[in-house]
């Protein structure tokens, strides 16, 4: 496994071409496959979703520099909100329906 697949942190001029890599290896694969199995819908299929994600990278690759994929990690504040056990006031669900059931505690 790379580091970049076990969470690491890789430059993304390296992850965007270890993609490229593996798009290469794809399209080597579906070429081979389509010579093999000829035009059947289920090729046909492999083929558009291959050329999708191809097009996919392409449309990341030139958005790169404005996404900055290298700011984009998740990051956590570590600070814990408590939620109370007590009872909320009934004012609090007065006009809230049941998912599912519409509002059958409502009073006429």
């Amino acid at each position: 496994m790379t580091p970049s697949a076990q969470g690491g942190h890789l430059s993304t001029t390296t992850d965007l071409a270890e993609l490229h890599d593996l798009i290469g290896g794809l399209r080597r694969c579906v070429t081979s496959l389509r010579s093999r199995y000829g035009d059947s819908p289920a090729m046909r299929r492999i083929v558009l979703d291959a050329e999708r994600i191809l097009n996919d990278v392409e449309m990341l690759d030139s958005d790169a520099s404005d996404l900055d994929l290298a700011r984009c990690t998740v990051q956590q504040s570590g600070e814990k909100i408590s939620i109370p056990d007590t009872q909320y006031d009934s004012d609090f669900w007065r006009d809230v329906d049941d998912e599912g059931v519409g509002g059958h505690n409502r009073t006429r």
